[in-house]
């Protein structure tokens, strides 16, 4: 949609057509050569990514990230193989090995294609959860602050929940977490000098309760209770993406409750609520449409940290497990030979530099760009 000339009506003169909210955006994040680049370099990671997902697949792949060459191990980075000593199936794609081989004699280049699939999938699946989650604790949050919420209920509704989980062992970390909750409600009702209580007389706010469940959990450090988790479930590249995801929500759900906070004041919303339009109509196609600037911010940035904490876990071997190949555990599998095959660790190590930066200065360009102090005033 062009936007029209408008008309003064005090002079009569033509005013320069009003920007729409896109064409706004766009000028102030193009004067971000950072934020650019950034954009740049996560379009080329993705259109790898995706090629690295159909090139390193199926039953024939033109890239095989598994096929094993013993006698072709450590090979430097632009080699070309002893075509003497290989069966025709084991002649790399174009003859050469672009990045070198590793200790098995893999090719290092193929392998590299499949891991940007794996950490690209990781990073936008374990966000996704993390913003769902966040998007729903927060708009709670804000949107029901002030309604009161039965303590006593809650505390029964986990114990009753999560206490079998937690002793059956089916659903640990959930289990686990809900009778904590549970156990948490019980200490503050005994401390609070209110016991023997009746369920009905504490009562907390939707606010409070979830605002509290928020700095109980960034008081563990993130990395180690992810650690702990994946060390207790079965190896899966799911179960990664999903411990990832509900042990990062919390940044979001505070920037949602922070607009919604704001949000709920206005005026849009105090007449949906007069003609009785339901809640969760109002939070989700009124409120949330206007506070997703800083959600975008954040994801962007939480996708960088996944990839991140995906590769961390991968070179500590807690990681995506075999035979995907992920940047982490190719780093891990070259740390050993860091003076006899550098290429090893410095491939992967760069890679997960460059993607990581770049989504970095992606999200800060988003940030300056949704910042609606930095945007012209018409």
């Amino acid at each position: 949609m062009v936007a029209q000339p408008q008309e003064n009506r005090q002079t009569g003169e033509a005013l320069p057509p009003r920007k729409t909210r896109l064409e706004d955006f766009w000028e102030i994040f193009r004067q971000n050569r950072l934020a650019i680049a950034g954009l740049v370099i996560f379009v080329i990671f993705l259109f790898t990514a995706l090629a690295g997902l159909f090139l390193t697949s199926g039953k024939d792949p033109v890239f095989n990230p598994s096929l094993v060459r013993l006698q072709e191990k450590l090979r430097p980075p632009l080699s070309t193989p002893k075509r003497d000593t290989l069966e025709p199936h084991e002649i790399p794609t174009r003859g050469i090995y672009l990045f070198g081989t590793d200790n098995l004699g893999r090719d290092v280049f193929s392998r590299m294609l499949q891991g940007a699939w794996v950490s690209l999938t990781v990073g936008f699946v374990a966000v996704g959860i993390a913003v769902l989650v966040g998007i729903v604790m927060g708009g709670m949050a804000g949107y029901f602050g002030q309604n009161a919420i039965n303590l006593g209920h809650v505390l029964v509704l986990c114990l009753l929940v999560g206490g079998p989980g937690f002793m059956a062992g089916g659903a640990l970390y959930t289990g686990a977490f809900l009778t904590a909750l549970g156990l948490a409600c019980l200490l503050y009702r005994f401390l609070s000098g209110k016991w023997p209580l009746l369920l009905g007389l504490c009562v907390m706010t939707v606010d409070t309760l979830i605002m509290r469940l928020v700095d109980i959990m960034l008081c563990f450090p993130s990395f180690f209770l992810i650690l702990t988790v994946v060390a207790l479930l079965p190896a899966s590249m799911y179960n990664i993406m999903v411990v990832i995801g509900l042990t990062s929500w919390m940044g979001t759900a505070r920037f949602v409750r922070a607009e919604f906070l704001s949000l709920r004041e206005q005026d849009f919303v105090t007449a949906a609520r007069a003609l009785g339009v339901h809640n969760l109509r109002i939070i989700f196609r009124h409120m949330l449409p206007n506070a997703i600037a800083p959600v975008l911010v954040s994801a962007t940035i939480g996708i960088a940290t996944a990839i991140l904490t995906e590769a961390g876990l991968s070179f500590l071997g807690f990681g995506v497990p075999p035979p995907h190949a992920t940047w982490g555990n190719i780093l891990s599998d070259g740390k050993n030979f860091i003076f006899d095959a550098p290429w090893l660790t410095f491939i992967p190590g760069f890679a997960i530099l460059i993607v990581v930066l770049c989504f970095n200065l992606f999200g800060e360009g988003l940030r300056d760009a949704l910042n609606p102090k930095l945007r012209e005033r018409t």
